[in-house]
């Protein structure tokens, strides 16, 4: 490679890598503090159908469905629906026992078809004039439903993910750390506007705005973008809480981390997330979502570069030694060099398996999460 093209390489993947990773986010704190835009919450009571879609639950639906029904919100307000994607264990039996004795529960029994399409199908066939969403191993705060709600005193707000951490474990996983700074991060994009991807355990949209998608896709990072498309706000309200289980050791976590980011990648690439965006918010949705995405690509170009350029400079030799010094730290099983090594190459390896094979709507669940 010519040392002037290697140079341009090197020092194009150092400044991408630093602005999705560290500039950004510091950005996009200085920008929400000069230019906020806050929601107009409002304590409202709209009637809610709550969302959770099952496949194979049984050992965790019961407590889901006990959880939901502590929830401090108004009993003839709130339905409860779960969409049972063709289990073939005890979970349709124990939902319909918890059903026949609270008429807020309703099983919906779906075909086969992975979350998204039996979230889909359970929207098409209730009421309601919020849809609220959650995952079956999760569990939430009894007013987190209340906090979500609030934001829809707003008209401009289509879409609220609520805040969410993960139990204590005594695996490797560093993946609480890791939401943290999402959390952190999501308080700013919000404020600017609308954030840029939301959180599966905890979230709602207004029925009048729902979308469709493709049962590849899912919500988290569709619904969004496809909310500002319409000329919405997506805000993330950190008082309503959610907490689940994280995924066993820091190796389950990076195959979890392999099955999303297929997804993502199938969005980025096909999803037309940047149609019809604003500056700030395509600024948002490049800075977190494509560039941090490529994050691992990006690694391995600069590295490369790194390694063609021995001898030019003393810079060169700097980063080249802190690389191998984070390769050798992971190797090493130092925990936040391991899982941020092992999270990265993800995204690599992710994209490499959606070229050849594309994405399926399903996909097992992540070891220890139940």
């Amino acid at each position: 490679m010519p040392r002037v093209i290697a140079k341009v390489v090197f020092w194009g993947s150092v400044g991408a890598l630093a602005w999705t990773q560290a500039a950004y986010p510091v950005a996009a704190a200085g920008l929400a503090r000069l230019r906020g835009r806050p929601v107009r919450r409002r304590d409202i009571e709209p009637s809610v159908t709550l969302i959770v879609a099952a496949h194979d639950e049984e050992a965790v639906i019961e407590r889901r469905l006990e959880n939901l029904l502590a929830l401090d919100y108004p009993t003839e307000r709130l339905r409860i629906v779960v969409a049972s994607d063709a289990s073939t264990d005890r979970t349709d039996e124990l939902v319909d026992a918890f059903a026949g004795r609270d008429e807020r529960i309703e099983l919906l029994r779906c075909p086969r078809g992975g979350k998204v399409a039996a979230q889909n199908r359970a929207v098409r066939q209730t009421s309601g004039e919020v849809l609220a969403f959650s995952d079956a191993n999760a569990q939430w705060k009894p007013d987190a439903l209340r906090k979500l709600m609030r934001n829809f005193a707003d008209p401009d707000v289509a879409y609220v993910c609520g805040g969410h951490f993960y139990e204590a474990t005594d695996g490797t996983n560093r993946e609480g750390l890791y939401w943290r700074f999402e959390a952190w991060l999501r308080r700013s994009e919000s404020r600017l506007g609308s954030i840029t991807g939301g959180i599966g355990p905890i979230y709602a949209v207004r029925r009048s705005d729902y979308v469709d998608v493709d049962p590849r896709f899912g919500h988290d990072l569709a619904l969004p973008y496809l909310m500002v498309q319409h000329g919405k706000r997506a805000v993330f309200e950190p008082e309503a809480v959610a907490w689940e289980k994280p995924s066993r050791d820091v190796e389950d976590e990076y195959r979890r981390k392999v099955r999303m980011f297929e997804h993502c990648w199938l969005i980025v690439l096909r999803g037309r997330m940047l149609r019809g965006l604003g500056p700030t918010y395509l600024l948002e949705i490049v800075s977190h979502r494509h560039l941090r995405y490529a994050s691992g690509l990006l690694h391995l170009v600069l590295l490369g570069s790194s390694f063609a350029l021995i001898g030019a400079g003393l810079v060169y030799g700097v980063v080249l030694a802190a690389q191998l010094l984070l390769l050798a730290s992971a190797a090493a099983g130092v925990g936040i060099a391991r899982y941020y090594v092992l999270v990265t190459w993800a995204t690599v390896i992710s994209l490499v398996r959606y070229l050849r094979f594309g994405v399926p709507a399903v996909w097992a669940k992540a070891e220890g999460t139940r």
